[in-house]
């Protein structure tokens, strides 16, 4: 077994052991490993089944920026524990480094005030690393250029969504990205459906085999039917499903009995998505077939099975109509949950083995669901998301991207999920946060050459929802800031109605 030590600094922040706790090793391929964390004197032990180099991933404070998830460089296991701020920092100024040369070699002006926070960090890191005989002024030293990195790294990034979004309107008078989200009861109110269309022009639309067959043999229709009229009425692009969710709870109870006879289980999958998808053909062109698969969590269905029923249905789906845009949905893009142990293959992977087996895959949504605990994804900084969507655009296939966000860390009583905000993640939550959080990494998704869609996870607290709290209208129907952020990008950036 391999283990990576790291000394901790006494002076490091109160609050920050839950953090550490879920921190983990990743490989230079992104690989995340199963890692087991250890804290004892002032030391953090990663233990793991291998003794190759790796990154360490870990949620730490820097000022002005909360608790995002950093990385160290790759670095070799040693007996000698790595003071963990100056390889935090390290990391960090190595990625910044990295990403200017990446984007002046691509043509990109870099600001002056970049250069001048990259090279401030550089002095400090340089102080850090040469006083670690010293480890708690090595840690001080080290945090400062972590602090004028992170900086470095959040000016250059917004340059970098600025100038994208200027070439790309200039080439098309506006980008060709769909705006949406799902209506919850929306369709059916007449008051809300202005606010709907001024900010958004998709709506997905909630036809969910768990929804409309809870009990085996019984159907209802009537949601999906209604919204799917309603987008027609307002000229709205409608995304229908997700037909299947591999997560918990994200399908039908009564095929649990099933869920060990593999063969009659996919023939149940297969029979609903081609009936789905059959009654709305000519109306919905867009599906979401699948979602969360890479993670799992209903039913007993191993990693293997989950890959082989997804192509499947995606197979069936193909058949009822070989023109429809079929996509599935994977949750927390980053990998962290193989840090558990109980998943071989990355995300991309997943999908990349979905691309081999030939099954017509149009496009991939990836789900941020940032704030959330057990299943959500932790913060990261502008630029890690921003190399996070690169490498997916890498595969050659459109993203859609889905957004959900708390606006306060309360119970939310309307939420149908296990779902929980965590408080540890946010610093509490908070409407203005939710409102910021827009309006920084909605336009840089917005900015990337790949991404055809973005959606917010749903516009109505009132509504049963998912994502606790995460809802643009408050339940008193009031809007939320982050409505008006939306609004706005929608003016600024994308076209009109005409899909």
């Amino acid at each position: 077994m391999g283990v990576m030590r790291f000394q901790l600094p006494s002076s490091r922040p109160d609050g920050t052991a839950p953090a550490l706790y879920r921190a983990y090793i990743s490989g230079f391929d992104g690989r995340v490993y199963a890692t087991r964390i250890e804290i004892a004197h002032e030391a953090l032990l990663c233990r793991r089944s291998t003794s190759d180099s790796g990154r360490l991933n870990v949620a730490w404070p820097v000022e002005g920026f909360g608790s995002p998830v950093l990385s160290t460089a790759s670095l070799m296991e040693r007996q000698e524990p790595y003071l963990l701020p100056v390889e935090l920092a390290r990391g960090k100024i190595c990625q910044v480094r990295d990403q200017l040369g990446a984007w002046q070699l691509a043509g990109m002006m870099i600001p002056e005030e970049v250069q001048l926070l990259q090279r401030e960090a550089q002095s400090l890191f340089a102080r850090a690393a040469s006083n670690q005989a010293d480890a708690e002024a090595a840690a001080d030293f080290a945090q400062k250029a972590l602090t004028k990195a992170c900086q470095a790294a959040d000016q250059v990034v917004r340059s970098y969504t600025r100038q994208r979004l200027y070439v790309r309107r200039r080439k098309g008078g506006g980008l060709p990205t769909f705006l949406g989200c799902d209506p919850g009861t929306v369709a059916l109110d007449s008051e809300w459906t202005g606010r709907f269309r001024e900010a958004f022009t998709a709506a997905m639309v909630p036809v969910r085999w768990n929804e409309i067959e809870p009990n085996e043999g019984e159907y209802d229709w009537s949601a999906g039917d209604a919204i799917v009229e309603w987008c027609r009425e307002n000229r709205l692009t409608p995304f229908g499903g997700p037909l299947l969710d591999f997560g918990p709870n994200g399908l039908p109870r009564w095929l649990e009995k099933w869920e060990h006879d593999f063969f009659n289980l996919q023939s149940f999958l297969s029979d609903f998505v081609e009936t789905a998808i059959g009654r709305h053909i000519g109306r919905i062109r867009y599906w979401e077939v699948a979602a969360r698969a890479n993670t799992g969590g209903g039913l007993a269905l191993t990693e293997e099975h989950r890959l082989m029923l997804v192509a499947r249905v995606l197979e069936t789906a193909r058949q009822v109509d070989a023109d429809l845009q079929l996509m599935i949905r994977i949750d927390q893009p980053w990998g962290d949950y193989q840090a558990r142990g109980q998943h071989q293959l990355t995300p991309m992977q997943f999908v990349d083995a979905l691309l081999r087996s030939g099954v017509g895959l149009s496009a991939v949504n990836l789900e941020f669901a940032i704030g959330y605990r057990p299943r959500g994804t932790a913060p990261r900084d502008l630029m890690d998301f921003s190399r996070l969507l690169d490498q997916w655009g890498g595969l050659g296939l459109p993203l859609n991207v889905q957004f959900a966000l708390p606006a306060n860390p309360n119970v939310d009583l309307n939420s149908d999920s296990d779902l929980e905000v965590d408080p540890a993640q946010g610093g509490g939550w908070t409407e203005s946060q939710q409102a910021e959080w827009v309006d920084r990494y909605l336009p840089l998704t917005m900015s990337k050459q790949g991404v055809m869609g973005v959606f917010w996870s749903h516009f109505q607290e009132s509504a049963p929802h998912h994502f606790p709290n995460a809802g643009l209208i408050r339940e008193d129907e009031s809007l939320r800031p982050a409505y008006g952020k939306i609004v706005q990008l929608r003016k600024d950036y994308l076209k009109g109605d005409e899909k």
